[in-house]
């Protein structure tokens, strides 16, 4: 296979226009075949361990609302992440592919073209933590899928759509021991136009999080429609309500500078003159005098009271 894999080169970047949307996850998988130059009658070998570094250009590394991920040179990785209002607009994104076998290197470039997405606002949010998958394992948009389809069986009637994807590594979680069948976990964020549903509500109401807390299960007044596929942490649910507008917070005024007259506090303009003298030799000779005596004192015992001076002088011989 040394020979088929001599077609990752460095060549010109090939260049791919995206379009993320503000508030929705967005995806883009880096697929081994999108970067190995193979002839069009040969397959590609799904042995050739492939690694990328992608980068914002002229930067180095990625904006802030985009994060990279790959499991291993033998699996693809993944650009996946939720744009902000703040990050409208174009940003080109510098993908270079490195051959674990050749060393060659395939350069591309990701237009991405954010704007506003369409449709009506999704005001109620809800996030799980999904303990049964890791955060490639959702990226794809097959289970995708198939978690908003079992949403909709707890939720009320209307379109789900993902607003996030974030591995619990990134939120504070620790790799898990080496035993087959334990996962990272990640958390899924799914907004709608419809309100939550009862269920919801009670899986995030106070009860549940005081059972929660006594490391019982949460209050679940419906069927769980996302199991057995989907092991979801129900004391971890967050339900975010944002159709009611927050108070906006009154803008403070700024004054001249001085402060207004109080009855109860109502400070001296004037202090009565004090002498200190009294007090500076107080403080002063006090302590000279203690130390002195102290002086005289170790003196007297260390020259005037040595014992066993009259017996050395008897054992002395003039």
């Amino acid at each position: 296979s040394t020979g088929l894999l001599a077609g990752l080169v460095g060549t010109e970047a090939q260049e791919t226009t995206l379009h993320p949307l503000v508030g929705r996850v967005f995806v883009h998988t880096l697929d081994h075949e999108a970067f190995l130059r193979l002839a069009e009658h040969v397959a590609v070998p799904p042995s050739v361990p492939v690694t990328y570094h992608a980068h914002l250009q002229g930067h180095p590394d990625l904006p802030r609302w985009l994060r990279y991920t790959q499991r291993s040179p033998h699996h693809p990785g993944f650009l996946y992440g939720t744009a902000t209002p703040e990050d409208r607009g174009r940003q080109v994104i510098e993908v270079t592919a490195y051959n674990r076998d050749s060393f060659d290197t395939t350069q591309q470039s990701l237009v991405l073209l954010i704007g506003d997405p369409e449709g009506p606002l999704l005001p109620y949010q809800a996030e799980f933590l999904v303990r049964s998958h890791d955060v490639e394992e959702v990226l794809p948009s097959t289970p995708a899928s198939r978690f908003l389809t079992a949403l909709r069986g707890l939720w009320e009637p209307g379109e789900l759509q993902l607003l996030n994807i974030t591995s619990a590594l990134d939120r504070g979680g620790r790799v898990p021991l080496p035993i087959e069948g334990r996962k990272e976990g990640v958390y899924i964020k799914v907004g709608s136009a419809s309100p939550f549903s009862t269920c919801l509500k009670m899986v995030a109401s106070p009860d549940s999080h005081a059972r929660c807390a006594q490391s019982q299960p949460p209050l679940l007044s419906c069927y769980d429609t996302l199991a057995p596929h989907f092991r979801v942490d129900w004391c971890n649910v967050s339900l975010v309500d944002k159709s009611v507008p927050e108070p906006v917070d009154e803008v403070p005024t700024p004054g001249d500078g001085i402060l207004e007259h109080d009855l109860f506090f109502c400070p001296p303009t004037e202090a009565t003159a004090r002498d200190f003298l009294t007090d500076a030799l107080i403080t002063l000779l006090v302590p000279l005098l203690v130390a002195l005596l102290l002086t005289l004192l170790l003196a007297y015992v260390m020259c005037c009271r040595r014992e066993g001076r009259l017996k050395r002088d008897q054992a002395t011989s003039e």
